[in-house]
């Protein structure tokens, strides 16, 4: 199946870091996209079944951020190909089999659905993206001068949230990407220190990486008003990412794309001048 102009493909999480992306690339190449989300073109809430249908309706692929209630992952994916869903593209995370099972559950159930759905599917393991640092989890940090994390001397090899794009717009509308899992990564893998320098010097001020232990970390979040669950949820990331599970460069965009994924200062220069971190 290669998709056409004239079929719809929805893209959930539409007004997130990759799905408003994605659906800017999608558009731009002539495709027709239902956006998706709570607060998006066409509201999609997972805790809201009576949002599916409407948002389901004539497409023919589905881009899959997974819920956080694993439960509705399979009910959605059936659903979805009751109604003519051929293809799925489902977001996921690098290294996510090593990781505690009880974490992530969402992902990991929405890898299944797809996986035993019939239908086409492909799945996207990314690394940690580089808008992290700019368009919310880090950005107040960074912002106040300072980013404490749990995470040693372990580099990461950060993906742009626009490979990611580039990438899941291929898959949806190209063939030969049936059965395939993608980790997808960044060219080049550097310590979150290096990273936070890179900003500081882009940005023009002085800004400190400061390395936590996991308690340190889980106190500081857990004062910042992050739940008990997050709050381990993000430490057995951290944890993951300190086993090194993650710190080899991938090739999922090169193999998709056949070109070498965004490099970080690239990521930074543009960010800095959009006055990210001023």
């Amino acid at each position: 199946m290669t998709t056409h102009g004239n079929q719809t493909i929805l893209v959930l999480g539409a007004t997130g870091k990759t799905g408003r992306r994605l659906v800017h690339t999608l558009r731009t190449a002539g495709r027709t996209v239902r956006a998706a989300s709570r607060s998006g073109e066409i509201r999609f809430d997972w805790s809201d079944q009576d949002t599916w249908p409407t948002a389901l309706a004539g497409a023919s692929a589905v881009y899959l951020i997974a819920p956080e209630d694993p439960a509705l992952a399979q009910i959605f994916v059936k659903q979805a190909t009751e109604t003519g869903v051929a293809r799925f593209v489902a977001l996921s995370a690098r290294g996510i089999e090593q990781l505690p099972a009880d974490f992530f559950q969402g992902m990991t159930a929405a890898e299944q659905a797809v996986r035993e759905s019939g239908a086409q599917w492909t799945i996207l393991r990314p690394n940690n993206f580089n808008q992290n640092f700019d368009d919310d989890v880090w950005r107040a940090p960074l912002r106040g001068g300072r980013l404490a994390l749990p995470i040693g001397s372990v580099p990461e090899p950060f993906i742009d949230a626009q490979d990611i794009a580039d990438v899941a717009a291929a898959v949806l509308t190209s063939d030969g990407h049936h059965e395939q899992v993608y980790d997808l990564s960044g060219p080049r893998a550097l310590t979150f220190g290096t990273a936070v320098a890179t900003i500081a010097k882009a940005a023009g001020r002085p800004i400190r990486y400061v390395e936590l232990t996991p308690q340190e970390y889980r106190a500081e979040l857990l004062a910042a008003g992050v739940s008990e669950e997050a709050a381990a949820e993000l430490n057995a990331l951290f944890a993951g990412m300190r086993a090194g599970h993650f710190a080899e460069p991938a090739d999922g965009v090169r193999r998709v794309l056949g070109r070498d994924p965004i490099d970080f200062d690239t990521y930074v220069t543009r960010a800095a001048a959009a006055d990210a971190w001023s």
